[in-house]
């Protein structure tokens, strides 16, 4: 089993909480990348692709013991990725979208060393309850959720009172899919 130190490169409040609430010590680094990709890749290896994307400027100056874990998040809809809102107004368009549908979140997860790199993909599917104007509005006011891919977080109000149903990992819509990182890890038989 090879020992590793784990590094991640997030910015995410969200997934350092999961992963230090995994039990995982770690470093945090952090670098901008901007979050491009071609547009004639499927919509559903975006979120792999910006994982990979955001371990490059990582590569060169990780140590042999050094294990980066980068991730990226996307919300798909009718094969179309939504991202992150711009203003309000953009956020109730996406909310309303969303409202009384289904979209898949999809997060890529980057293991990355000096010398190998391992990237899998997480699909979850979630199903909105009807949404109304006076909620979305009540929602992007009170959360600002103008960090989030989809503009909303699961673990705020919308995800209580809207979400009817999930197929997958609740954690995966939280941006980390957690089960699945310990499992490649297990499987890999790094320690951390």
């Amino acid at each position: 089993m090879k020992k590793y130190k784990l590094i991640l490169a997030s910015s995410s409040p969200r997934r350092q909480k999961l992963l230090n609430d995994m039990g995982f010590d770690f470093e945090l680094r952090l670098k901008d990348v901007k979050e491009n990709y071609p547009q004639d890749i499927a919509t559903k290896d975006v979120a792999g692709y910006l994982s990979q994307l955001k371990a490059e400027p990582f590569k060169s100056e990780l140590k042999d013991d050094e294990l980066l874990l980068t991730a990226d998040t996307v919300v798909r809809i009718n094969d179309k990725i939504i991202g992150k809102p711009l203003d309000k107004k953009d956020a109730f368009n996406i909310l309303k979208s969303l409202s009384n549908n289904c979209h898949i979140v999809t997060s890529g997860v980057s293991f990355t060393t000096n010398i190998w790199q391992k990237t899998f993909s997480v699909d979850t599917k979630v199903f909105f309850d009807n949404l109304s104007d006076s909620e979305i509005e009540w929602y992007i006011d009170k959360f600002k959720p103008y960090d989030k891919a989809g503009a909303y977080g699961i673990q705020e109000w919308i995800g209580y009172i809207g979400i009817k149903k999930i197929e997958g990992s609740y954690y995966n819509v939280m941006g980390l899919p957690c089960q699945a990182i310990y499992s490649v890890l297990k499987l890999n038989n790094i320690k951390i």
